[in-house]
């Protein structure tokens, strides 16, 4: 079966990323983590160049959804009100960091 989600949604605090997946389990990520895991080439390069113990700070902005697109059928882009917009977010990859520990 191929993993999908039926339903993803803000939370009404719009701090939270709701996902219901087509295998009846739901989960839940915060926007910070969603933003501290940013899979684009350009975030993975600025954490590549940090030290081990650097830790991000996010201003408001940057952690506040302004859209959420469906790319395909496997994944989902994320515009944040600061416009970084270039993170694809691929279904499985998802469904890892909403079982990751922050």
């Amino acid at each position: 079966m191929s993993l999908f989600p039926k339903q993803i949604k803000l939370s009404e605090s719009k701090d939270r990323l709701f996902i219901s997946w087509n295998d009846n389990t739901n989960q839940v990520i915060t926007l910070l983590k969603l933003r501290k895991l940013c899979p684009c080439a350009t975030c993975l390069a600025e954490k590549e160049n940090q030290s081990p113990t650097y830790i991000p700070l996010y201003s408001e902005n940057q952690i506040k959804i302004s859209s959420i697109n469906q790319v395909g059928s496997y994944a989902i882009t994320i515009v944040w009100q600061d416009g970084h917009n270039t993170g694809i977010y691929e279904f499985p990859y998802l469904r890892m960091i909403a079982d990751k520990m922050e």
